[in-house]
Formats: structure tokens, C-alpha cells, sequence
């Protein structure tokens, strides 16, 4: 007969919680052991003759603690079953008084095991609870859990294709389930020629061998094969996980999608191209019009030809100068347009009256070649709101293409239709015709698509970019189409019909000025820094009638014109230390040249450059070189002011 002492010994040393509760409803605490009173930290005389659910009642905080009902349901199953009731995990909150006389409670986790215990009559006496405590094993399968929430909601919010893969990368799984792999849930079949583009499968392969072999990291940018049949680019990266031997246990990767980037990438390459072939392409132009000029300068210098060689020799030289010229023009252009700085001055023009100037401008250039010009104008006025200037410019700019890329003696049409919303324009020819790809491209700025094997024709390849980004500004489209190499070109322009039939506004007659031979004699001041720009412009104006002498710098300029007395001053801008505008403003602030007629005369043409000179004082705004005619104008226009 074992001793009842000894039972109670048992039962204070075991290192399970455990305590007896009565088989009431309230389950009346009976006995509790050492082990218990010491895991909730509980006095022996506060918890024996105590419900169990008085002792550890449910955290009044918290609405969601179901912890007695679940205990009073787990003790309800033992005394109907007679058998034990096991609770995995059941949550006990502490009640916990702080030094400072405060409550609080603190949340603990235990296994518990209710066990009837019954007489020899076979009747429940009472039930052995006993616990465990597994706190930490709970909250350590909380943060586990946690984690996974947290790493997949990582995986779905990347961008990015996250992938499993076997050691010899045979299987795969991913793990966004997003479908850009071929892929179930769990690991499969991975073949390599089904993913990657054939023209990177080799570099693929190549790739992945060393990784495996030497345990390091595969990282690559190739082309991919898609789901859905179409192909991109994308920047493959997997680490290996490695067991304690070194071995690999599997790869995590990603695969980015890079194929918008690719394609920028590609965009820059191609147009770093079409610059540098541009550069080159403005080197050739530029110097062809240099050796004609050069070689007449030298003939000139040896003062052996006659009258007649004198004059073709005058007229390359201007020929040359007026081609440079509009290669530099053409040059600010573009560089304007491509920066917003045109404004535009639209009035309701009827396009007749564009179709008009842009003629008479490609005439020269048209009859030159041989060419015959059909111009059919609608019947009736085809009206637009435009800029008459830019107008012009957009089809001189498209005869001007159509008769250089047109054999000498070839045909050249333009038409125009007004349709119901809006105008269109047409430049056909039968010259040389274009590729579908020059097609493709032949707007683009730095687009330098041979279109004959002859480039004695010239050009810089900018006029089609600056005749889309002007049409653009008007609010129109352009396009060209052409059939094929030798069967021609038409090139289309679309512009927003004007309404009002009686708006049309003829444009400002341009301004001539005075008769250059009408100017009387001036004294004249030229001041610029390059000596033999002042030197021979002085002596133009000399040979014009006029009085003129020179000056190199603004502090000598400034010094001379207190005995001179200039009646017009030719300033450069550029001039160094003060320069033109600064030049300007002390002219303009001396009584004794007030009055005087300033004049720019620089190589700086853009409508800001003039904006400034103007503000500075000056008159009239040139670019270099001065036209002739255009400089006995504008001295002919002071001579009227003085």
C-alpha cells in the first residue's frame, strides 16, 4: 500500500503543471502543485477552493479571448466521454499585480490535458488538469508565421519573377504564381529552350554551368521567350542556398523584366548614330562650299583676271557664302524647334498665297534641274490659321527635297484639296523613291538615309525633321509614302481647316525698305574684334558711298567716337571684355551719339539674341554674312531717321 504522502510528493514534484478540479460546471480548483504555482506565480491558498475560471477569468481588454469557453468546453467533453480532452495550445492570461499596486495582464500559452478520475464505482470524483507551458513555442510559430505573410506579400508586391530551382536547375517553381513562367506549384520540368531566346540560349547555358560548378552567383541580361509567344529581355539573378558540406540544396532567384530599358537603350545607340553620321555628314557640307571659296580668294589675290572671270569668280563666292548660310539657318532651326522657342504668328492666310511664295522660292533651284512643276490648287479658297513664314517654309523645304532627289528633267506636282475638317497638301515626284526603311524614318532629327548613290546634292538630312515639327506646331500631320527605290515619293501634309470663309487676312507685305541706291553718304562706325570682317565691311560700305572707318575694341570705339561723330554705328555682339549690348547702352547714354543709328551686325540670330539687342538700344539687328541689299535697306531706313 503506497502511502498517501507519497502520492502528494509525486504529485508537488512533477514538472508538469497540474491541479485537480472538482466535476462541477465551475470546476472548483481542489489541489494545485508546486510546479503550477511557481509557472503562474500564484500562492497555493489563493487558487485552491477557487473556480478555475475566477482564478484565470478571460482578459476583460479583449473582446476576441474565447480561452474559458474553450476550457469549459474541453472539461465538458472529458465528464460526458469519460475520456481525456487534449487543448494544443490554450491561452491563459496572467494576472499580474505590478510593486506599484496595478493589474495587468500577461498572455501565456499552455498544452492542457483534462483526465476524469473515477471511483470503483465508477463515478467522476474529480479531473486531473495537467499543463505545459508552450509560450514560446507559440510565439515562435506566430513570428514563423508572420514571416511567410510578410515574405509573400514581398514576393507579390516585386516587380520582379521569383523562382525556386532543383541544384542541377532541371525544375522549377514559381513562387508569385504569376504565370510568366510555365510553371505549376510545385516544382517542375524546367527546359531552358523554352524560356530563353535561341539566340542567347548558348550565352544561357554557358552561364549557368559555371554557376553550378563553381557555387557562385548566376546573373545574366537575355532575351526571353514569353507565355504568351512574344519575346523581351530580362535580368536573370539566382543565389545558391548551400548545405554544410557545400553543397546546393537549391537556387532562389528573380527575373526582372528589362525590356523597356532594352529598348530605350537601343533607342540611344541608334540615335548617338544618326549624330555622329550627322557631324560627319555637316563636316562634308560645310567644307564643300570652303574650297570653292578658298580657291577664289586665291585667284583673286593674283589680280590676273579679266572683268568677266572677275564677276564669276564674285558670284561663287556669293553662291557659296548664301549655301552656308542656309546650312546655318537650317542648323537654328531645328535647335529652336526642338527647344519650344518658336512662336509662332498666326493669321487666317488662304494657302493660295503660301503655295505662291514657296514656288517662287524652288523656281530657281527647279528650273536649274530641268524640272517641269505642275502646281492644281483646290477650286475652292483652301483657309488655315497659320504663321505665312513657317507655311512657306514647311513646302519650300518639301519642293525643295522633292527636286533634289528628282532626276534632271523630271516631273514635280503639288496639289492641294480642302476636305471637310481640314487641308491637305501633297508634293509628289518621280525621282528617286525610298525604302520602307528611310520611309520609316525620314523624320527623324540626324536621319541620314541614302536616297541616291550621289550626295553631290548635299544637304544635312534636317529639313524633313523641321517640316514635322513645324506641321506639329500648326496643329497638322505630315507623312511620306513611296513605293519603292525608282518609283517616286509623295509627301502629305494635313492642316486644321479655318471655318470662316471671309477670315482670310493677307499677310504683311514683307519689308523691302528704302532703295539701297537712294541712302545718302553716312558717317560710319564698325567696330568688331575679327579684323577682316571690320576691314572688308568698312570698304563695302565704302564702295556703297559711304564714310567709314574701324574700330577693333569698345574701349576704342568709345574713344573715337568723340571726334568722329558717327551717324551709324555697325557693332558686333561678341566683342571681348565690353561687349556689343554693353557697347550699345554707353553709346545710347553719350549725347553725342544719342541720335546715332546702332546697328548689330553678329553671328547671333536667335529671336532672343535680338530680343537683347533691341532692349540694349540697338536699331536694327543683322546676322552675319549681311546681305548686301538687305544692309543698304536698313541704311537707307536710318538715313530717313537722321
Amino acid at each position: 500500500m503506497v502511502p498517501p504522502s507519497l502520492y502528494e510528493a509525486v504529485f508537488n514534484t512533477s514538472p508538469t503543471g497540474s491541479y485537480l478540479l472538482s466535476p462541477s460546471p465551475e470546476a472548483i480548483i481542489l489541489a494545485v502543485n508546486d510546479t503550477f504555482l511557481k509557472a503562474c506565480g500564484r500562492r497555493r491558498e489563493d487558487l485552491v477552493g477557487v473556480s478555475l475560471f475566477q482564478a484565470f477569468p478571460s482578459n476583460p481588454d479583449d473582446p476576441n479571448d474565447r480561452g474559458e469557453q474553450e476550457l469549459r468546453d474541453s472539461l465538458a467533453r472529458a465528464l460526458a466521454t469519460g475520456q481525456c480532452d487534449s487543448l494544443p495550445a490554450q491561452r491563459y492570461p496572467i494576472r499580474v499585480e505590478t510593486p506599484d499596486g496595478n493589474v495587468r495582464y500577461e498572455e501565456r500559452f499552455w498544452s492542457a490535458v483534462s483526465t476524469p478520475i473515477s471511483d470503483a464505482a465508477g463515478h467522476i470524483v474529480c479531473i486531473a488538469h495537467c499543463t505545459t507551458d508552450v509560450t514560446e513555442q507559440v510565439r515562435s510559430q506566430s513570428a514563423l508565421r508572420q514571416s511567410e505573410i510578410r515574405f509573400r506579400a514581398l514576393v507579390n508586391a516585386a516587380a520582379d519573377v521569383v523562382y525556386r530551382m532543383s541544384p542541377d536547375w532541371q525544375h522549377m517553381h514559381e513562387l508569385d504564381g504569376r504565370g510568366f513562367l510555365k510553371t505549376t506549384d510545385s516544382l517542375a520540368e524546367y527546359r531552358i529552350a523554352d524560356y530563353v531566346h535561341p539566340s542567347d540560349l548558348g550565352l544561357a547555358r554557358a552561364a549557368i554551368d559555371t554557376a553550378i560548378r563553381t557555387r557562385s552567383v548566376f546573373e545574366l541580361e537575355h532575351r526571353v521567350l514569353r507565355a504568351d509567344g512574344s519575346h523581351g529581355w530580362t535580368y536573370s539573378r539566382a543565389v545558391p542556398l548551400l548545405d554544410a558540406d557545400g553543397g546546393i540544396i537549391e537556387w532562389i532567384g528573380s527575373a526582372s523584366d528589362i525590356t523597356q530599358r532594352k529598348a530605350a537603350e537601343e533607342k540611344l545607340q541608334e540615335a548617338s548614330r544618326r549624330k555622329d553620321d550627322f557631324l560627319a555628314m555637316l563636316a562634308h557640307e560645310l567644307r564643300n562650299p570652303l574650297a570653292p571659296i578658298k580657291s577664289a580668294a586665291q585667284l583673286l589675290q593674283l589680280g590676273v583676271m579679266d572683268g568677266e572671270r572677275l564677276r564669276n569668280t564674285c558670284q561663287i563666292i556669293d553662291r557659296q557664302v548664301a549655301h552656308m548660310t542656309n546650312l546655318v539657318d537650317e542648323l537654328l532651326d531645328v535647335s529652336r524647334v526642338a527647344r519650344n522657342l518658336v512662336d509662332l504668328d498666326c493669321v487666317p492666310l488662304d494657302l493660295a498665297q503660301v503655295v505662291t511664295d514657296a514656288v517662287e522660292q524652288i523656281c530657281p533651284q527647279v528650273r536649274a534641274r530641268g524640272q517641269d512643276l505642275q502646281v492644281h490648287l483646290a477650286a475652292e479658297p483652301a483657309l488655315v490659321a497659320g504663321d505665312k513664314k513657317r507655311l512657306v517654309q514647311i513646302l519650300a523645304n518639301l519642293l525643295g527635297n522633292a527636286a533634289k532627289f528628282t532626276q534632271e528633267g523630271g516631273a514635280l506636282q503639288l496639289r492641294t484639296a480642302v476636305r471637310a475638317t481640314h487641308i491637305r497638301i501633297e508634293v509628289i515626284d518621280n525621282g528617286v523613291g525610298m525604302t520602307a526603311d528611310t520611309v520609316r524614318h525620314a523624320f527623324d532629327l540626324f536621319s541620314q538615309s541614302e536616297r541616291s548613290s550621289d550626295r553631290s546634292l548635299g544637304g544635312l538630312g534636317l529639313g524633313l525633321a523641321l517640316v514635322k515639327s513645324l506641321v506639329d506646331l500648326h496643329g497638322g500631320s505630315v507623312s511620306c509614302h513611296s513605293a519603292g527605290l525608282g518609283l517616286g515619293s509623295t509627301f502629305t501634309v494635313d492642316l486644321p481647316r479655318l471655318a470662316a470663309p471671309d477670315a482670310t487676312t493677307d499677310a504683311a507685305p514683307s519689308a523691302g525698305g528704302a532703295d539701297a541706291g537712294n541712302a545718302p553718304g553716312l558717317r560710319i562706325l564698325v567696330v568688331d574684334d575679327n579684323e577682316d570682317a571690320a576691314d572688308i565691311l568698312a570698304m563695302l560700305l565704302q564702295t556703297m558711298g559711304h564714310e567709314a572707318v574701324v574700330e577693333y575694341g569698345s574701349e576704342q570705339a568709345l574713344a573715337r567716337v568723340a571726334s568722329y561723330r558717327p551717324q551709324v554705328c555697325l557693332l558686333d555682339i561678341g566683342l571681348p571684355g565690353m561687349d556689343g549690348n554693353a557697347l550699345a547702352q554707353h553709346l545710347r547714354a553719350r549725347p553725342d551719339t544719342a541720335r546715332s543709328a546702332l546697328i548689330a551686325v553678329t553671328g547671333y540670330g536667335q529671336e532672343s539674341d535680338r530680343a537683347l539687342s533691341l532692349a540694349a538700344g540697338f536699331d536694327d539687328h543683322l546676322v552675319k554674312p549681311v546681305d548686301i541689299a538687305q544692309l543698304g535697306a536698313v541704311l537707307a531706313a536710318a538715313a530717313q531717321r537722321l
